[in-house]
């Protein structure tokens, strides 16, 4: 019996720490994958998943953030290539169709949309790992978070974080296709 109410009880602790990490943590690694991918309901569908992967799995590890995240990018390459694999197999015609762009919101000011285009476009021109990076720094994830996610050494990341910051701002500002 006490074995039973001792599960019962870890459970219990188990639900708790998921709940207040959830609550705390979903809304950045939400914003983040947005930021990232470009596609609001994408990034909730990937983030909502890690958690639920975190939720399965039954057990918190050493640093669930930089856990969520690394489930959360494996979701993503995931995400991309069964895109790229569907795209494939798609006639010219559809995969125009399945491409095109949703109409602008109607508050949305032609200013805000010029401005995301052309982060998004700045982004687009940085490497995969520094875009990963100063999205993550953007959220405010900590150094340390950010390398155990990305599998670096946290006495690193300051020097790529500046090096991904000055790359991104040259694209930012000069519109350049390449370094």
């Amino acid at each position: 019996m006490e074995t039973v109410a001792g599960l019962v009880g870890m459970t219990a602790s188990f639900h708790d720490c998921f709940v207040e990490l959830f609550n705390r943590h979903f809304p950045r690694l939400y914003r983040y994958l947005d930021r990232l991918t470009g596609d609001p309901e994408l990034a909730a569908d990937l983030g909502q998943e890690a958690f639920v992967r975190l939720f399965r799995r039954g057990s918190l590890p050493d640093a669930p953030e930089a856990w969520l995240i690394s489930v959360a990018m494996n979701l993503l390459r995931n995400e991309r290539a069964t895109r790229r694999r569907r795209e494939r197999l798609l006639t010219p015609a559809r995969g125009a169709l399945a491409h095109a762009d949703p109409a602008p919101s109607p508050e949305a000011t032609a200013e805000a949309r010029d401005a995301r285009a052309r982060v998004r476009r700045a982004l687009d021109q940085v490497p995969e790992r520094e875009r990963q990076m100063l999205l993550l720094r953007a959220e405010e994830y900590s150094y340390r978070e950010i390398a155990l996610a990305l599998g670096l050494h946290e006495a690193s990341v300051g020097t790529l974080l500046l090096r991904a910051r000055k790359a991104f701002r040259a694209h930012y500002q000069g519109g350049s296709d390449g370094f």
